[in-house]
């Protein structure tokens, strides 16, 4: 039997837009022996259709693809410690299923990959689990990362906008936390995983939001403009994506802007972001 190593490669493949994967992120593809492709339903197809359209073009045969599901996840509203115990018997529950899949279907000295939305290192949970399957030591591989376009990067450039401003910090929280930033020190805040519409509970006149969906896939929304001017339109937009394809992928960044200041990005006249 040989003594070789397993490898796992942990791949951002971007935001949505096949064109975002790096040179990088290609040419591990290409030494990949086994794709771990974790499904999330019926619902979220494309999301899958969409990594293995890249194994199919990328990719260097003979490969082999493996698909699972992913274990659900209870998403109910609740308070910050029940929150933090659910994500933990998710994460639990699904480091069961990435174990078994590196354990029966990868052979020794083969390398294995994960490919993930946007970067590896940035609001996803990959690299904790496998770093819970590595404290197990019930199965044992060399995780190398590579990282990827994010979603942040994604919603910035087509907004046209830098990320920060001049001197200013930029904080990046879940939405469920938003409420605790305020206003970050005249900086600016970008907010991932809001289920719940945050931004609707913002104040301020002086407030800009840049929003986005779908990122670089053809099915992309961008709104962007003064917050109170355009929260309801972000609203309603929001809930007819949902109604029409079930699920939905949106983070946005709220921007402090001085009264009468046009910031960069500013919606074109007549255009909608």
């Amino acid at each position: 039997m040989s003594t070789e190593q397993r490898a796992i490669l942990v791949i951002g493949i971007g935001a949505g837009d096949p064109d975002h994967l790096t040179l990088a992120a290609i040419k591990a593809i290409r030494r990949v022996d086994v794709f771990f492709v974790i499904g999330k339903g019926p619902d979220k197809s494309a999301l899958t259709d969409l990594r293995l359209s890249m194994i199919e073009e990328h990719a260097r045969a003979p490969y082999r693809v493996v698909e699972a599901d992913d274990p659900s996840r209870d998403r109910r509203p609740m308070d910050r410690s029940d929150y933090t115990g659910a994500v933990q018997d998710w994460r639990t529950r699904r480091a069961d299923v990435f174990e078994r899949l590196m354990r029966e279907e990868m052979a020794e000295g083969e390398t294995g990959a994960f490919l993930v939305w946007g970067d590896p290192t940035l609001y996803d949970s990959t690299l904790a689990i496998l770093a819970d399957i590595e404290a197990r030591g019930t199965v044992s591989a060399v995780v190398e990362v590579v990282p990827g376009i994010s979603s942040v990067s994604s919603l910035a450039a087509r907004h046209r906008i830098p990320l920060n401003q001049v001197g200013r910090p930029v904080h990046i929280t879940p939405a469920r936390r938003l409420s605790e930033v305020g206003q970050n020190d005249d900086g600016d805040i970008v907010v991932m995983l809001d289920a719940d519409e945050s931004f609707t509970r913002v104040d301020g006149e002086d407030v800009w939001i840049y929003w986005g969906a779908y990122l670089g896939t053809p099915d992309e929304l961008l709104v962007a403009g003064p917050l109170r001017e355009v929260s309801d339109r972000i609203r309603r937009t929001r809930s007819a994506a949902r109604a029409r394809h079930g699920w939905i992928m949106d983070t946005y960044l709220l921007r402090i802007v001085a009264p009468g200041e046009a910031p960069p990005g500013a919606p074109r006249p007549g255009g909608g972001a």
